[in-house]
Formats: structure tokens, C-alpha cells, sequence
């Protein structure tokens, strides 16, 4: 499904996707920590209660941070702001909104989004299940979403570049803003889809994994032992159709769907399954960038270039 909010929106979902919603299982076998692990203790397998105590893993630092990003966004609209006041608009603000976004909109984004390695958050499964994370939601947007006045309709023709009989930049100011933060990456391709095409196959890979293999058995048995259904993995106890997930993400909260999210919270923390899956993960990309490091590079030199952009237009730090 496409969402078409325009460059400022789409980014702030993928944030909020990333932030709220979390799938996937792994686990392993009894090991020296007491706990039943893959790999005993002191071999590279952290213990993971909480997503606090998931180490930073290989491919982060050749993707764009959400502080990058936010940054990136900053810069952009600094330009934009620039490229407004050129063709008349000399009170536009540095910081605007299109529109307002809708609940269901950012709930529709968060039901189609996952990631790997499954919710940690017990607190949260208590009270709603599989459900939506609303108040997380909410508060991002308020913080993030809600600054700055609204367009009038002439400004919004310059923005986006569909005013009749005016000379702008393709795409509007909005898109001559974003394109000249990355003005200096050499290839702009690579720099935004080549890891995470990397990190997709990888991840792949990880779910074939015969440590990761037994790890999803140990944990589906671990939830039919609690006494509840036997699910080949998280994701799919995520969507078992049971919950009555509507078109807005969210599920019934029932007492059984609650009670089963907390058995899959408490079975992951009991056989230490995302720790195993980032010992596993962490093995793969690393392998990974050592095979392809001159890509991998290529990548990094580029989120440099925009990084130095950024400090130039905001300042500070990257």
C-alpha cells in the first residue's frame, strides 16, 4: 500500500512504523547463563529482556539514525524556506504543514509495517494485546507532526511545484529543499536502497538459520506449554486472525489476545530469543560487509557527505 503524504509525512511514518510496531521470533538452546540460549554465555549473545538491552548491530551505522534524519528534514525545509522567499513568499515559515494527518491514517500505517525481532514490551502487551500503540502515536505527532502554521493554497502551488503559469523547480520548492541536502552524494541509489536491500536478504537468511529454527520451535512451545495456540512464529501470533484486527490497525484487546501476547513476551525472555536472533543477525552482516565493503563504504562516504551538508545549513553535530 502506498501512502501519499509527501516527503515530510512519509519519512514521519517510517519513523512511527519503526518505533511502534515489532515481529519476529528466534531462541535457542540450554547454555552456561542459565537461561536457554543458542550460545552460552560470554560467545556474543546478549541477554535481552527489553529492546534497551539489544546492542547496536553491524548494518546500523550505514543507515541514516532517526536524530539523522530528523536533521536531514531540518536542513531541507531551511532550503525550501529559501527557494519560497525567491519567488515571493518572503513571510514563509521555516517550519509548515500541508495538512493535518488523520489517526487513521497513521494506524494503517502501523497494521501493513514490520520488523524482526518481535515486540519486548510486556507493560504494553498487558493492556492491549496486538494492538495499537496509540499513545505513542499521538505523542510523536504532537511533538513532530503539529509544528508550524498550515500553507495557503497559493504557497502550496510554489511548494509543490503544480501552480499553472509559474516558473518553479521541479517538483516544487519542497523537492528543490531535499534535493539540495543531497547535492554531493555520489550516488544517491545505493546510498538509500543498497542496505537495506542488504539487510532484507539477510534477514531472510537469519529465518532459515537452523539456531533460529530451533529457537522458534523452542519458543512456540514454550507458548502451547502456557496453553495457548502453537504458532510458528511471533509475527504470526501478531496476526492470527482471531483478534479481529480492523482497517485501522487495531485489534478487540480481548482477555485471550492479551494474555497470549504477554505468553509471547514472557516466553522470548525466558529463552533469551532476541538475544539469539541479534547474536545471529550480528553474524550475518557483519560476514556480509566484509564480502561487499567497498559498497558498503561507498554508502557510508555518502551519509557523510549529507551529514556535512546538514552541520552547514544547522550547525552542530552530525
Amino acid at each position: 500500500m502506498e501512502l501519499k503524504w509527501g516527503t515530510r509525512r512519509a519519512r514521519w511514518a517510517a519513523v512511527v512504523v519503526v518505533a511502534v510496531v515489532a515481529l519476529v521470533g528466534c531462541g535457542s538452546e540450554q547454555g552456561e547463563s542459565g537461561r536457554e540460549g543458542g550460545v552460552p554465555r560470554g560467545s556474543g549473545v546478549p541477554e535481552v529482556d527489553d529492546e534497551k538491552d539489544l546492542p547496536e548491530l553491524p548494518l546500523d551505522r550505514y543507515e541514516f539514525s532517526t536524530r539523522d534524519s530528523e536533521r536531514e528534514q531540518q536542513a531541507a525545509d531551511r532550503f525550501t524556506q529559501r527557494c519560497m522567499k525567491s519567488h515571493g513568499f518572503l513571510d514563509f515559515p521555516r517550519q509548515w504543514r500541508e495538512h493535518d494527518i488523520t489517526m487513521s491514517n497513521r494506524l494503517i500505517a502501523v497494521a501493513i509495517s514490520t520488523t524482526l525481532y518481535g515486540s519486548l514490551d510486556l507493560d504494553g502487551a498487558r493492556r492491549r494485546g496486538y494492538g495499537v500503540e496509540r499513545d505513542a502515536l499521538e505523542k510523536y505527532e504532537k511533538e513532530h507532526a503539529g509544528k508550524g502554521r498550515l500553507v495557503t493554497p497559493d504557497e502550496y502551488e510554489v511548494l509543490r511545484g503544480e501552480g499553472a503559469g509559474r516558473k518553479v523547480p521541479e517538483g516544487g520548492c519542497a523537492q528543490a529543499g531535499a534535493r539540495r541536502v543531497r547535492a554531493d552524494v555520489k550516488d544517491e541509489t545505493l546510498l538509500m536502497r543498497y542496505v537495506a536491500g542488504r539487510r532484507t536478504a539477510l534477514d531472510k537468511a537469519v529465518a532459515k538459520d537452523p539456531r533460529m529454527r530451533r529457537a522458534l520451535d523452542e519458543w512456540a512451545d514454550c507458548v502451547a506449554d502456557k496453553g495457548f495456540k502453537r504458532y510458528a512464529s511471533p509475527e504470526a501470533a501478531f496476526r492470527d486472525k482471531a483478534w479481529g484486527r480492523g482497517q485501522e490497525g487495531d485489534t478487540k484487546r480481548t482477555r485471550r489476545e492479551r494474555d497470549t501476547a504477554v505468553a509471547d513476551i514472557e516466553c522470548k525472555r525466558e529463552h533469551n530469543t532476541a538475544g539469539v536472533w541479534w547474536a545471529v543477525a550480528a553474524e550475518g552482516q557483519r560476514r556480509d560487509i566484509s564480502r561487499h565493503r567497498s559498497a558498503y563504504e561507498a554508502v557510508r562516504a555518502d551519509q557523510e557527505r549529507v551529514r556535512a551538508t546538514v552541520r552547514g545549513v544547522l550547525g552542530g553535530g552530525a
